[in-house]
C-alpha cells in the first residue's frame, strides 16, 4: 500500500458522547492512498468518483454536541481501469479556518444556546457554524458540499478535494442541504428557509453554474424543511408541521415541535415558476427527511419518499438524561420510517397516498440518477441498527413487482447511503453497482465495498481495505468521469 498522511490540529477531549466514540470516532488526519489491499476484483467497467460527506468534530463543543454539528470531511474513492485510489480531506469552510486559528470552537451547534456563539453564525437562525458537513453532489465539473440548516455551499476540486471557496451564486439566505441535480438539463435546483417572511425561497442554477431563477415561497410561519424533489417540469417543496415556535424564537430558543393536528403541505411549482404559480396539496401529517424521485403521469405528479410515523419520538432512556432526546431524534426505528408514495392530481387538487414498503424501517434512498425526474423502477436504501444512527444493511426495492432484495453488512459493520454506479454502456436501469464505505468495529478498520445492483443479496464483488478506520457517515454521491474535470 502506498500511503501519505498529514495530521490536522485538533483539541478534542476524551468524552462519553455516543456519537464521538465507537463507529463515530472522528479522524484527524488527511490521507492519500493507492495500491490498497483488495478482496475480490475491482470492476473495470466503471470510471468515476464515490464521495461521502462526514461530520468529524475537531474541537470540544460549546454546550451539548449533536452529531450533525461536526466539521465536514469528504472521503473519496476514485475508480478507473480496475484500480482505486482513496483520499480524505476536511472542507476548509470559513468557520473551520477560524476555529483552527483560534484553537477552539467559536460557534454553538444546533442544540446550543445562541448567546454562547462568540461570533455571528450561519444556519436558518443565524448562530450556528456552517460546517458544510451534510450533503455532497457534483455539478458543473466540481464538488459541492452543503449544510443542513442552510449555509454558503463550498466548491472543491474533484481530483484533489482542495477547497476552492464559497459558491458565488448562493443568495444571502444560503442554500439548504439537498439541492437537486437534473442530469438531463444540468440544472441545479435548490431552496432555503429562515425565520423571516416569506420563510422560504426556491432557485435554479444553470448547467453553466450561474443563477437563472430565484423566487420567494410564501409559508405561514418558520418551518424546517430538509429535502425537495423534482419531476421533468416541476419542483416539489414542502411545509410540514415541524417548526420552531414563534414565541420560542422571540426568546432566543430554537427547539422544534411537531403539531399532529396540522396537515402536511406540498407546493408544486413549475421549474421557472414564481410564488403565484405554486399549487399547494394537503396530505397526512408527517415529516420527511428524504425523497427518492418524482415523475409525471397524465394529470398526476407522483413522488416517493420516507414517511415518518413518529416524527417527534420519545427519548431513548438507555442513553441517559444527557443524550436520550438527541439519540431518539436521529434513530430510524424511533421515527418509524417507511417508503411511501404521494400522488398529486394537478387538475383536481386531490392528494392520494400509499405505503410502498413497511416491513422494515428504511431511509436514505438512492436511484439510478439517469432516471431522476422520470419514472424509475428500482430504489436502494438502508436499514439501521435499532436505537442508533448507524446503517446496518442495504435493501433493493422493485417498485413494479414489490420484490425486495436484502444485504446486511454483518455484525458490528456499518455503512452509508449507497449511490448507484452505472456500468459503462449499461443496458438496464439496474445494470451497475452499489458502493459504500463500511466501518468494521470488530476488525478495527474501514473498507469500500461494491455490490452488483442486479442482485445485492450476493454480497460484495470487491472489498477495498482503507488505510485507516473512518467515522461513520451518511450522504454520498457517485459521478462518472465525464461529469467532472480532473485537474
Amino acid at each position: 500500500m502506498n500511503v501519505t498522511a498529514k495530521p490536522v490540529p485538533a483539541t478534542l477531549s476524551e468524552n462519553d458522547h455516543p456519537y464521538m466514540n465507537g463507529a463515530w470516532t472522528p479522524v484527524h488526519e488527511e490521507v492519500s492512498a493507492a495500491d490498497m489491499e483488495v478482496i475480490g476484483e475491482i470492476p473495470a467497467d466503471i470510471d468515476g468518483i464515490y464521495i461521502r460527506n462526514t461530520e468529524n468534530p475537531v474541537h470540544d463543543a460549546i454546550g451539548r454536541y449533536h452529531p450533525f454539528d461536526g466539521d465536514g470531511m469528504l472521503h473519496m474513492m476514485r475508480f478507473s481501469g480496475g484500480k482505486a485510489e482513496y483520499k480524505n480531506r476536511f472542507i476548509r469552510t470559513r468557520a473551520f479556518e477560524a476555529e483552527q486559528e483560534a484553537g477552539r470552537s467559536l460557534w454553538i451547534g444546533c442544540m446550543g444556546n445562541p448567546a454562547k456563539s462568540e461570533r455571528k453564525g450561519w444556519g436558518a437562525h443565524g448562530f450556528v457554524k456552517d460546517s458544510s458537513s451534510t450533503d455532497v453532489i457534483v455539478h458543473n465539473g466540481s464538488v459541492l458540499s452543503t449544510f443542513w440548516q442552510c449555509g454558503e455551499g463550498y466548491r472543491l476540486n474533484p481530483a484533489t478535494l482542495e477547497t476552492l471557496g464559497i459558491e458565488g451564486w448562493v443568495p444571502i439566505d444560503g442554500i439548504s442541504a439537498h439541492p437537486k441535480l437534473d442530469p438531463n438539463t444540468g440544472e441545479l435546483l435548490f431552496f432555503n428557509y429562515g425565520t423571516h417572511a416569506p420563510y422560504m425561497h426556491y432557485g435554479v442554477v444553470g448547467a453553466d453554474n450561474k443563477l437563472k431563477h430565484y423566487t420567494p415561497i410564501d409559508l405561514p410561519a418558520p418551518r424546517l424543511p430538509h429535502d425537495m424533489c423534482f419531476s421533468e417540469n416541476y419542483s416539489i417543496l414542502n411545509d410540514f408541521p415541524m417548526y420552531w415556535p414563534q414565541a420560542a424564537i422571540e426568546q432566543g430558543f430554537y427547539v422544534p415541535i411537531f403539531d399532529q393536528s396540522m396537515k402536511s403541505r406540498f407546493g408544486i411549482i413549475p421549474r421557472m415558476g414564481s410564488r403565484e404559480d405554486v399549487k399547494w396539496f394537503e396530505a397526512d401529517p408527517t415529516y420527511v427527511l428524504h425523497f427518492t424521485n418524482a415523475w409525471e403521469e397524465g394529470d398526476e405528479v407522483i413522488m416517493d419518499g420516507y414517511f415518518q410515523e413518529q416524527p417527534y419520538p420519545p427519548p431513548l432512556e438507555q442513553f441517559g438524561d444527557k443524550y436520550k432526546a438527541m439519540a431518539a431524534n436521529i434513530d430510524l426505528h424511533s421515527f418509524k420510517t417507511h417508503l411511501h408514495r404521494w400522488r398529486f392530481n394537478m387538475t383536481t387538487g386531490e392528494t392520494r397516498e400509499e405505503i410502498l414498503y413497511d416491513a422494515e424501517y428504511v431511509e436514505f434512498g438512492t436511484i439510478n440518477q439517469k432516471h431522476a425526474g422520470r419514472k424509475n423502477r428500482y430504489v436502494y436504501d438502508v436499514v439501521g441498527k435499532p436505537d442508533w444512527f448507524l446503517f446496518s444493511g442495504l435493501r433493493k426495492h422493485d417498485l413494479e413487482t414489490g420484490d425486495v432484495q436484502k444485504y446486511d453488512f454483518g455484525e458490528d459493520r456499518y455503512g452509508s447511503e449507497a449511490p448507484f454506479v452505472p456500468r459503462r454502456r449499461a443496458t438496464g436501469e439496474d445494470d451497475g453497482y452499489l458502493v459504500s464505505f463500511i466501518t468494521d468495529m470488530a476488525a478495527d478498520r474501514s473498507e469500500c465495498v461494491l455490490l452488483d445492483a442486479k442482485d445485492i443479496s450476493k454480497g460484495p464483488v470487491c472489498r477495498i481495505i482503507l488505510p485507516h478506520r473512518i467515522s461513520s457517515g451518511t450522504h454520498t454521491v457517485w459521478a462518472d468521469a465525464d461529469e467532472f474535470e480532473l485537474a
